[in-house]
């Protein structure tokens, strides 16, 4: 999640990050939630707060409600905790392009099986249709 905030703030917040990240987690059990902050980092506007899971609202309103009332932080120059959104894209390798003894190759519903069923991609939500490349062996490995 991002927090946006001043420099002052944000310098502030993450010389003592991983009290705070302590005590984000401590916050959080006492809602009985389900997330844990894993570690925070500097972001050009702010810091971004990483967790394992995807933050509910109640989630971010205890969290912003938490990073206010630290004593250092100038509650007035932090702004509303927001999700970051992103598109990205993932590059999946090695897998065969030719689906075994058919000859045909892998479609994107097979791909998109293997990862509904991969718990790597429990929190991933495809938000396109996947696409199916098959990249020359000569493109990837051209020193080779």
């Amino acid at each position: 999640m991002i927090v946006p905030m001043n420099v002052e703030n944000r310098n502030c917040f993450i010389k003592d990050s991983s009290a705070y990240v302590s005590n984000i987690n401590r916050v959080l059990r006492n809602i009985k939630s389900e997330i844990v902050a894993n570690f925070v980092r500097l972001d050009s506007k702010g810091i971004i707060i990483t967790t394992h899971k995807i933050s509910s609202t109640l989630d971010l309103q205890t969290i912003e409600r938490y990073i206010k009332n630290i004593n250092n932080i100038k509650s007035n120059q932090v702004e509303t905790l927001r999700l970051s959104q992103s598109n990205s894209y993932i590059k999946i390798i090695s897998i065969l392009y030719l689906i075994e003894d058919i000859n045909t190759p892998i479609s994107a519903d097979v791909v998109e099986k293997i990862i509904k069923e991969n718990y790597i991609f429990n929190d991933i939500i495809l938000a396109l249709r996947l696409k199916v490349i098959e990249v020359s062996y000569k493109l990837i490995c051209q020193d080779c």
